[in-house]
């Protein structure tokens, strides 16, 4: 048998009636005949048996403990899936059992493997082995018998075949904005249901040629060819070869080995006339991939293992799955120049943090998953004007905050904030930090397009005893975290008070404490917590648990790190961090 798979989360050892418990449970899975995994109501794996071990070639120590959906599921390309789309975790939250025929996991060894699974629901008495969860089996896809008489590849499509084709084709690449995923998509719905190769030749925006996807079907399964991909020759006004026309915007054609025997006319038949001697294909039908406007590439779907040829009747069913193409590959375009431009707003916006003698300080910015990139949050540091009294060292300000919204208005809103803030705290040193935002509340109501708004301002100072003094007010944003040098952590829940926007009029209070040395202070908005499934608490214990195990880390390390470990993997929304670390004891 291999590693014990014990019921408690981690290996945590189960005292009493539940060790009991433990063991029955861990004899029953072993007796079943399929890999078998529990997970419990978080989606935690709390026990395996040594069929699923050896199928997904993990030890029961590495999936003990761990999500099974962040650890294990995966895409045909290996990409994380994302939560709302798994349709196990849909089962384990609404308690249903479910059955997917083939699905993508990750192994041990960083290969994936295709799998069936059932998942249903458990609930059983007290004791951490009677929390209630669910029982996910693998096993390995029922493959169809292929008779021997059989060509590998499928019979000729009919009327009905090719309106299905088109109708998946609609489907699976308008429901993505990536143009290497829509690639993907394109290749596997075409081969080997059409051809047993597909090649992917893309102009660029200075109308270079760059051969991106060269897929093979080969045993049964889609391979790429990185060896056939990457720069191709220009394309020649004037040559007459069906690749260098299908991508000047001419009609399909059909080519084979003959149309590149003679003497090559431009560099880019020669790559083509490579591409038929390695491949082997005997046949290829070539069609423009044409946007609205311009022309963006050609596919080529070649025949090298199927013996029929490709005929002129082939040629309409390519046009229109190009055309398609093209539509899906022309909104990826469009909206991966939004995000260029946006990501380059969200990066002039957010300012770089100042060098403060005797302290350490960074700050990170990571952009929603799903939407235009940018959004509300926002993070800034800068030093404040000379004080009244000449007696005590210029401070500086920090602060972070969070503007209702994930689009471009929220940025611009963002934008608003931050600048008046700088203003009033810039013009009025002496004021603390509840004052500054009182004041910069009633300018948002009344002269800022933004909705509502949570925010923290703190002033750092250094004491005469050389230790470090924050002050804070913090406006409805969760709490910032003290991280001491061994590992103690404590979230900083004094100095709360309103959001800002809401109109309500209340007294803000302010909140001093000091810092440790070697301290680390982390201030950062909710997309670092806040998660579809679980309440912000669960959030908030798993980031101090994370920045306690990574107190002795160089703060640069520290911060990537916690938004790698602890932002969660379903929240769409963006994350700003702001941290500093204090010096030894002098």
């Amino acid at each position: 048998m291999d590693d014990v798979a014990a019921p408690g989360r981690e290996g945590t050892p189960l005292p009493g009636h539940e060790a009991r418990c433990g063991a029955l449970l861990e004899e029953t899975l072993e007796k079943l005949r399929t890999s078998a995994v529990m997970i419990d109501d978080d989606g935690l794996v709390v026990a395996t048996n040594s069929a699923a071990q050896s199928l997904l070639g993990r030890k029961a120590s590495e999936l003990l403990g761990q999500d099974f959906h962040d650890l294990l599921h995966r895409d045909r390309y290996g990409h994380p899936v994302p939560r709302t789309r798994c349709r196990i975790r849909k089962a384990l939250l609404t308690g249903d059992t479910r059955h997917g025929d083939a699905d993508w996991f990750a192994c041990g060894d960083g290969t994936l493997v295709e799998l069936s699974w059932l998942v249903t629901p458990y609930a059983s008495g007290a004791g951490v082995t009677g929390a209630s969860g669910a029982l996910v089996m693998l096993y390995e896809p029922e493959q169809p018998e292929i008779d021997p008489g059989d060509a590998e590849h499928s019979a000729p499509l009919t009327e009905l075949d090719r309106l299905a084709l088109l109708a998946e084709t609609t489907t699976q690449l308008t429901s993505t904005l990536d143009v290497d995923v829509a690639l993907h998509r394109l290749a596997a719905l075409t081969v080997p249901r059409l051809a047993d190769w597909a090649v992917f030749d893309l102009l660029t925006e200075r109308d270079e040629v760059r051969r991106v996807l060269v897929m093979e079907h080969k045993d049964g399964v889609l391979a790429g060819r990185d060896d056939l991909q990457g720069p191709m020759p220009p394309v020649p006004a004037e040559s007459l070869m069906p690749l260098s026309r299908a991508l000047r915007g001419a009609a399909s054609s059909i080519a084979g080995p003959s149309t590149y025997q003679g003497p090559p006319d431009s560099g880019i038949a020669v790559e083509q006339q490579r591409l038929f001697n390695v491949t082997g294909m005997h046949s290829a039908a070539i069609a423009p991939i044409r946007g609205l406007r311009d022309v963006l590439g050609a596919l080529t779907l070649g025949r090298s293992r199927r013996p029929e040829a490709f005929v002129p009747g082939d040629l309409p069913l390519l046009e229109d799955l190009t055309r398609r193409a093209g539509l899906a590959l022309d909104n990826a375009r469009l909206y991966q120049r939004q995000r260029k431009v946006a990501e380059t707003m969200q990066r002039h916006l957010l300012p770089q943090v100042p060098v403060v003698p005797g302290l350490e300080m960074t700050a990170r910015y990571v952009p929603a998953p799903d939407a235009s990139s940018v959004g509300g949050d926002w993070y800034d540091a800068f030093p404040l004007s000379a004080p009244a009294h000449a007696l005590s060292a210029p401070a500086h300000a920090l602060a972070i905050g969070d503007v209702v919204g994930h689009d471009l208005e929220a940025a611009a809103g963002m934008a608003q904030v931050r600048n008046m803030l700088r203003a009033f705290a810039w013009s009025n040193p002496d004021a603390a930090p509840s004052a500054v935002v009182a004041r910069l509340d009633e300018a948002v109501l009344h002269t800022a397009e933004v909705p509502m708004a949570t925010m923290i301002l703190a002033t750092l100072t250094l004491g005469e005893d050389s230790l470090w003094r924050v002050r804070w007010t913090n406006a409805g944003h969760p709490p910032p975290l003290l991280i001491t040098h061994d590992g103690q952590t404590r979230y900083l829940e004094e100095g709360r008070g309103m959001l800002l926007g809401t109109g309500v009029t209340l007294p803000r209070l302010d909140a001093v404490t000091v810092l440790p040395p070697r301290a680390t202070l982390l201030l950062y908005t909710d997309g670092l917590v806040e998660s579809p499934q679980h309440v912000i608490d669960h959030g908030l214990d798993r980031l101090r648990r994370h920045a306690a195990s990574l107190a002795h880390r160089p703060l640069s390390s520290f911060c990537d790190s916690l938004l790698d470990q602890v932002r969660p993997s379903d929240n769409d929304d963006d994350v700003a961090v702001i941290a500093l670390r204090t010096p030894p004891i002098p």
